[in-house]
């Protein structure tokens, strides 16, 4: 019989987690991507006027991240993470100008809570018992109702975490995804709370290790292809249409669709998917620092979650950024300046070289309503399964989502395999 040919249509981080598991578990794989490049929203590029490489935007993942591990240990990428090497969270309130740093112990009991001097400043023991109601958390269940939004806890954790890791408004966020998350990271223990970030950049740690990984196993990955159409007979698809280029899907093929929502429900509008989004700005500035420095800290009170320092660039994430519709995702160099300027004791008022990117369709929206329009890797069709962090993945759009629902959507291709 003819090797079964598995077609990955595109080649961010959820199409490369599907094709990475299908080529080493010794299927015939082609990537095809609309653009030039691989990777989506986690890359990295040389900008001209800052005259180095940056990330499109700021990702940190932990050590509980599993997934990611599994990821990055296949693409032999995983000496290419940096990071302190403990679960320790630095945090400046840019209200106050206090400053303090989270060390959780690295055992499942959080000893770290008990000291007052490891935990979130100005919160008692008391207050983090605010967990439990989220970890009981059903389906309709909003974040910011479970939680008492009048404690510093709810001011310097949850809120920032909230919009951080939903990109969603803590009032209508699901707090479902929120405890999923809890689960696989603060909940189980300082082990799993080890910050990971890129030494380089996203594309030397999550791309081109991938790629050549791929390479090595004889998968094309064709640019470029922007796939237009699909024929179908049945629940079958035949064909697939790139620019009037056609591919021919042989009766055993298979056919991974790791788009973005939007672009699916265009091409396949029978298919349920998230309908609300949700934008980030990312603020790049160059700044005095050691090449090999890296760094982050969280943001208390201002435009910034996030504060990453890294080879001479101080990177900014504003999440959720429709809370700051009322100003210019251009105007905010000179205001976010002076929020890394207050961090890194520089002048606020010489903003330096800098970059400012909005991704308008960041993430879906993370909320309850949401959630239950994501469809599962499996479609029900004879040769198809989804790819991407907004499929049923049980977390919201993060780096772990999109491995993960690649790697389902692969399983799903090796589970009908004839």
């Amino acid at each position: 019989m003819t090797q079964r040919h598995v077609h990955v249509i595109g080649a961010g981080l959820a199409g490369l987690s599907a094709a990475l598991q299908l080529s080493l578990s010794g299927e015939k794989v082609t990537v095809y991507e609309a653009a030039p490049f691989a990777g989506g929203r986690c890359r990295s590029f040389l900008d001209r006027e800052l005259g180095c490489r940056i990330d499109n935007g700021n990702h940190m993942v932990l050590s509980g991240n599993v997934a990611v591990q599994d990821y990055l240990y296949l693409s032999n990428a995983l000496d290419t993470m940096g990071g302190p090497g403990a679960p320790v969270f630095p945090f400046i309130d840019l209200t106050t100008n206090e400053r303090w740093t989270v060390r959780m112990n690295k055992g499942a009991i959080p000893w770290w809570i008990f000291d007052k001097k490891r935990r979130v400043a100005g919160t008692s023991l008391a207050d983090y018992l605010s967990m439990i109601p989220l970890l009981m958390a059903n389906s309709t269940d909003q974040a910011g109702y479970l939680l008492n939004q009048k404690t510093n806890l709810y001011r310097r954790f949850w809120e920032p975490f909230i919009i951080g890791a939903l990109n969603t408004e803590p009032d209508i966020a699901s707090a479902q995804l929120l405890r999923n998350i809890l689960l696989q990271s603060f909940a189980a223990g300082g082990d799993a709370c080890i910050p990971l970030i890129p030494k380089v950049g996203l594309s030397e740690t999550f791309i081109n290790p991938c790629l050549n990984v791929l390479r090595q196993h004889d998968v094309e990955v064709k640019y470029y292809h922007r796939l237009r159409a699909m024929l179908w007979e049945g629940d079958t698809v035949r064909e697939l249409d790139f620019n009037g280029n056609s591919i021919e899907i042989a009766a055993n093929d298979w056919v991974v669709l790791a788009l973005p929502a939007w672009f699916l429900r265009e091409l396949l509008p029978q298919i349920p998917v998230p309908t609300d989004f949700r934008s980030i700005i990312n603020a790049h500035y160059r700044v005095d620092a050691p090449d090999d420095d890296i760094g982050f800290t969280g943001v208390i009170g201002g435009y910034a979650e996030w504060i990453f320092v890294r080879g001479g660039v101080a990177s900014v994430t504003i999440s959720c950024a429709e809370r700051h519709k009322h100003i210019a995702a251009r105007d905010l160099a000179a205001p976010v300046w002076r929020e890394v300027a207050a961090l890194l004791h520089l002048d606020p008022d010489r903003v330096p070289p800098h970059r400012i990117f909005l991704e308008k369709y960041a993430t879906f929206a993370a909320t309850p309503e949401q959630n239950i329009r994501r469809p599962t890797a499996y479609t029900g069709w004879n040769n198809v399964s989804l790819a991407g962090e907004w499929t049923a993945t049980g977390l919201p759009s993060t780096i772990e989502g999109a491995i993960r629902s690649g790697m389902k959507a692969a399983q799903v291709a090796m589970r009908w395999k004839q």
